[in-house]
């Protein structure tokens, strides 16, 4: 599975809870297309907003999904919740593969990196020579790494699980001290970079 989407939702102030049993309620609908891959709710960054992160076996799929979504207009479920709307279509770095579902962490971080017009497959580079040493034992596993076809381009998405925020700075501050990350080259293709910690929904596959 290469092609995936997210969805991030902004919902009003004191509205996640029930937006998520929404959500989940409607993701079990025969007729909702994808294969949810994981749903949070943000804890630091930006407050009120669900991502809602599904996978596709191909392109056509993912467009059959969208239209649906769209065009039925029950977005699901939480109309009434909903502040901003925003989907984007990210595909899969080639040399990597999601980690399967289950427990890899209580807190999980979404970046976004916005890069130079030239930048995306240095960075792709860069990632695929480095990745290996990142993820050893000794410092954190990756979800995974996507990059975005719409929208600002180019920019990629990469999301981490992590235990705890300890965990999170110490591996951060050992790998970069050992040598091991940021890749190779990466530094000159960014322009921009946010991030945003987020926390599983109960039902998320990713936990």
């Amino acid at each position: 599975m290469r092609f995936f989407e997210l969805i991030t939702f902004t919902v009003r102030v004191r509205t996640v809870a029930d937006a998520l049993v929404r959500i989940e309620t409607a993701l079990a609908k025969p007729q909702v297309g994808g294969t949810l891959m994981g749903c949070w709710a943000s804890e630091i960054g930006q407050l009120n907003q669900i991502a809602v992160l599904r996978g596709y076996g191909d392109e056509s799929l993912r467009q059959a999904e969208r239209e649906r979504f769209l065009l039925g207009g029950e977005v699901f479920g939480i109309g009434e919740f909903i502040s901003d709307l925003r989907i984007e279509n990210y595909t899969l770095f080639p040399f990597l593969e999601p980690l399967s579902a289950g427990q890899h962490g209580s807190f999980y971080e979404l970046r976004v990196y916005d890069l130079v017009g030239s930048g995306l497959q240095p960075t792709v580079d860069g990632w695929s020579k480095a990745i290996v040493a990142r993820t050893a034992e000794q410092y954190s596993p990756v979800y995974a790494a996507f990059y975005a076809t719409d929208g600002a381009l180019p920019r990629y998405l990469h999301i981490w699980p992590w235990a705890s925020l300890e965990q999170r700075l110490q591996v951060r501050t050992q790998a970069v001290a050992d040598g091991v990350w940021p890749p190779e080259n990466s530094g000159p293709q960014l322009r921009d970079m946010r991030s945003t910690i987020y926390l599983p929904a109960k039902f998320s596959p990713l936990q």
